[in-house]
């Protein structure tokens, strides 16, 4: 192993482990023997010292052997903060020697949202979802697996990960049955708490066999070795109090041999009484004044080696410990023959010096704790302004500077202030959250704390809105932030409020705000919020309110993007109240320039957010432009997948593009986007608006399919069901549960259901028929019991229809009146119908009053052109109505 050691040591800690290299053979050999065989997953587990090093070294031997490529990374307990720093180690090396268009090629699509985690790339933007560069990265390996069969990653100390690996490695495991890769892992048991525990628990269930937990060495074993490495001729005596002393640890057992060999002691019974005071000196504190009397230099040099944790260079470690190269040199000589460091060759091309590693993560763990309080500090406040010098970035910095004690110092919360940046880009929050944290514990200067807090409070928007909320009135409620900055930090309270479903609240933040400014463009725009709150607050949006929105927007020409944002709003409302269609598409006309989106009013344009677009897109999508709606919400999708943004921006994209192939007919589509939509959402958090609006499409979407049984499934399983939230959700809440309750039979609570939406519609004043189709529903449902009630609720449905105007509208009201008739009556209600529908962009609709059409006027003609539609729409339930009457033929012509 090292210069020094004994000969027979080399192999101690593999003593006793002929099963767990067993089971690395056969995995190996399962690897290299298909490229299209499943990935493997092993898992070795076992306290400090117990050979999981020496196990994955061993690992690496035999794969090498076998033709595998061998990438390998370590935990450090001092690097843990350090974003990515374990997979950067695993893969950097191996990309970083590549040509540039050759690293593209293995991360193919990935690359500009893995490149920059892994620190290959610069980020395209200022912020990147984390939970979509972490499926990024996935994807990535994934890729460069396939491309480098057969290929052996090996995870060393996994418990001192950092979390942003530890998120990768559980989301990759779960991933590995079609890569033909092997994983080997090796961590220490209960050394990682919340999140990471949870993340490693989550490897150790994918490997899909127990976790190998490494037992300690047995009497025979630890006499074995003693006498392999000393000579046959130590006795039983002196073997049995090694093991005592050690309690079988390969690595105690290594380090005391190796300290007998080197004090020349026989191995007899009356020299065994002095090896505990050698295995003393060898770990913990005795290893520390082992260090110490190499002398002062020396001690330097290992604390600087410590503090750096990784890339220890010579010339880094001289810089560090203010010494020249020579002496460096010498004491990095001194410490390799003592078995505390050893030399591994650089794996770049630009001839830089051999790496210094510690020969054991304890030695390393050691080492750093014995560092003096004041002068571990220090140290760390040198080794940040050496990597700022060398200009490798705030990031590389902050992990240092982290360790800094507080001293109001401007430069350091500067700074951190960046590394926070930098982190975010990379899909960092919780780094950036660290850093940002940390400045405000330095003091920021009084005129910056607001900033800091604002930012942190921005740092934490998407991931934990609950806290950011708290971050953000304590940035409000200190002086620091005026005029367009406070109005920033008003919006973005506001919209953390939303997202943390306290929509009321979001309202009356922005409100007040806006009342304390004079009128002008900062008054307007947070009156923008305020209408757009309330717009999403169904259960607020009165008629006093449209009315104000209707004044305000009247004098709004679309100048600027606050009147533009106020013809939205307008356009939303107008629609969602079933006022005229065409007004509502003139309206979102009005807000595009040259009809398209205008500057800083984009996806990803941070001052307006996304629920803005999300309202003009529906609203075109309710007034029978879905094509406007479809261009806008695949803009949506392909922006923030781009972006990385994959929380909650790309599950609204794919809920409000699901929503227009619904609207469209396109209920493949529609299923298919939607069930992505539920699936990124619930990475976020249940029961959040997102969450609700993507499970409602969802249910919509499969009851238009027929697929009843499985509908209630979904909303079984993902809590479709009252209490709703505060917000307004599409398809309209109320309507479709009402409609599912129907569907499997529980007449009487969608009737109860309905008549919820009916009122909710009255106490607002109004409603679109489409958006909210409760009425139609609900005269289906009582047509047996009620027909007067039954016949009111068609006919208002029909007027409200008429008042907006789309030929959707009509036509649905249209087929609702067929359907309480009978006779001729019923059948030309259903052939205007269909002449409605048939010009109607929603083709599910218009298969359905055409198969109505076909029953009740016993036209074979109509039942196969309706079922050809249904068919083309993925309309089973649709479909087999309309089989069922072809195959019975009776009456049709």
């Amino acid at each position: 192993m090292t210069d020094g050691r004994p000969t027979a040591v080399g192999s101690a800690p593999l003593w006793e482990r002929d099963a767990e290299i067993a089971t690395v053979a056969a995995a190996l050999d399962a690897l290299c023997a298909d490229q299209d065989s499943a990935g493997g997953l092993l898992v070795f587990r076992g306290k400090a010292g117990l050979g999981k090093t020496a196990l994955l070294a061993e690992t690496r031997r035999m794969a090498e052997r076998r033709g595998c490529a061998v990438w390998s990374a370590r935990g450090a307990e001092t690097l843990r903060s350090v974003p990515f720093h374990v997979l950067r180690q695993l893969l950097q090396p191996a990309l970083l020697s590549l040509p540039r268009d050759e690293v593209r090629d293995h991360l193919g699509d990935w690359h500009a949202i893995a490149g920059p985690a892994l620190g290959i790339t610069r980020p395209q933007g200022d912020k990147a979802d984390p939970h979509y560069v972490r499926d990024g990265l996935v994807s990535a390996v994934r890729r460069i697996a396939r491309r480098t069969y057969p290929l052996v990653l090996l995870l060393d100390d996994a418990h001192w990960a950092d979390p942003e690996t530890l998120r990768w490695l559980a989301a990759f495991a779960e991933r590995l049955d079609d890569v033909p890769v092997l994983v080997v892992i090796a961590r220490r048991p209960d050394q990682t708490g919340g999140a990471g525990a949870r993340h490693l628990d989550a490897v150790a269930a994918a490997a899909g066999r127990p976790v190998n937990d490494l037992s300690a060495l047995t009497p025979d074993a630890t006499a074995g070795l003693t006498r392999a490495t000393l000579g046959r001729h130590a006795d039983d005596a002196f073997c049995r109090e090694v093991w005592a002393v050690t309690d079988g640890n390969p690595y105690e057992t290594v380090e005391l041999l190796a300290k007998v060999h080197d004090s020349e002691l026989e191995p007899v019974e009356v020299h065994a009484g002095e090896l505990r005071a050698l295995n003393r000196a060898a770990r913990g504190g005795g290893l520390v004044d082992r260090i110490r009397s190499l002398g002062l230099e020396a001690t330097r040099f290992a604390w600087a080696a410590a503090i750096l944790g990784t890339g220890i260079t010579v010339d880094m470690v001289a810089r560090l410990a203010t010494m020249d190269d020579d002496l460096a040199r010498r004491c990095a000589d001194v410490l390799c023959t003592a078995r505390i460091l050893t030399r591994r060759p650089a794996t770049d091309a630009e001839g830089r010096d051999d790496e210094l590693e510690f020969v054991h993560p304890l030695i390393a763990t050691d080492v750093y704790r014995s560092i003096p309080a004041g002068v571990c500090t220090a140290m760390h406040g040198v080794a940040a302004q050496i990597i700022t010098e060398l200009d490798r970035g705030a990031a590389e910095a902050a992990r240092h500077l982290l360790k800094v004690h507080p001293d109001e110092d401007e430069e350091l919360v500067e700074q951190l202030r960046q590394a926070a940046r930098e982190h975010l880009a990379v899909g960092a929050p919780d780094a950036a959250r660290r850093c940002l944290e940390r400045a405000l514990r330095e003091p920021p200067l009084p005129e910056v704390h607001a900033h800091v807090l604002y930012e942190l409070g921005c740092a934490t928007l998407l991931t934990n809105p609950a806290v950011s909320i708290d971050q953000l009135r304590g940035a409000l409620g200190m002086p620091g932030l005026d005029g367009d900055d406070r109005a920033h930090a008003v919006v973005r309270l506001s919209q953390a409020l939303l997202h943390n479903d306290q929509l009321e609240e979001a309202v009356r933040t922005v409100e007040a705000e806006a009342a304390r400014h004079a009128a002008g463009p900062v008054r307007l725009r947070l009156q923008a919020f305020q209408f757009m709150w309330e717009g999403i607050h169904g259960e607020t949006a009165a008629p006093a309110r449209s009315r104000r929105l209707a004044e305000l927007a009247g004098t709004c020409t679309g100048r600027d993007n606050a009147e533009r944002a106020l013809l939205i709003l307008r356009a939303f409302d107008a629609m969602t109240h079933g006022e005229s269609a065409d007004a509502v598409v003139d309206l979102c006309d009005r807000a595009l320039v040259n009809g398209r989106l205008a500057p800083g009013l984009g996806w990803t344009d941070p001052e307006w957010g996304m629920e803005l677009l999300m309202m003009l897109g529906s609203a075109y999508a309710y007034a029978d432009r879905l094509d406007r709606a479809e261009s806008l919400f695949s803009e949506a999708r392909r922006v923030y997948t781009s972006a990385g943004w994959r929380g909650v921006h790309l599950s609204l994209a794919n809920a409000f593009l699901g929503l227009a192939y619904r609207r469209q007919g396109r209920l493949r589509d529609a299923e298919t986007t939607l069930r992505e939509a539920v699936r990124l959402a619930e990475r976020v958090g249940r029961r959040l608006p997102l969450y609700w609006s993507a499970t409602c499409g969802l249910v919509d979407t499969l009851l238009a399919r027929g697929r009843v049984e499985e509908a209630w499934s979904v909303a079984e399983q993902y809590g479709f069901a009252p209490p709703y939230p505060s917000t307004i959700v599409l398809p309209d809440i109320r309507s479709v549960r009402g409609r599912l309750l129907l569907a499997v039979g529980r007449t009487a609570e969608g009737v109860s259901e309905l008549e919820a939406a009916e009122k909710t519609a009255a106490s607002r004043g109004g409603h679109n028929p489409v958006l909210a189709p409760w009425s139609v529903d609900l005269a289906r449902a009582l047509a047996g019991t009620d027909p007067a009630r039954a016949a009111r609720l068609a006919s208002d449905a029909r007027k409200q229809a008429e008042r907006f105007g789309t030929d959707t509208a009509i036509g649905e009201a249209l087929r609702c009146a067929a359907a309480l008739e009978t006779g001729q009556r019923a059948e030309r209600l259903a052939a205007r119908a269909v002449a409605y529908l048939e010009a109607s962009p929603c083709q599910y609709e218009h298969a359905a009053a055409r198969i109505e059409y076909g029953i009740a006027a016993g036209s074979a003609v109509d039942l196969t052109r309706g079922l050809d539609l249904a068919r083309l729409c993925g309309a089973d339930g649709l479909a087999a109505r309309a089989e069922e009457a072809l195959d019975n033929g009776r009456g049709l012509h």
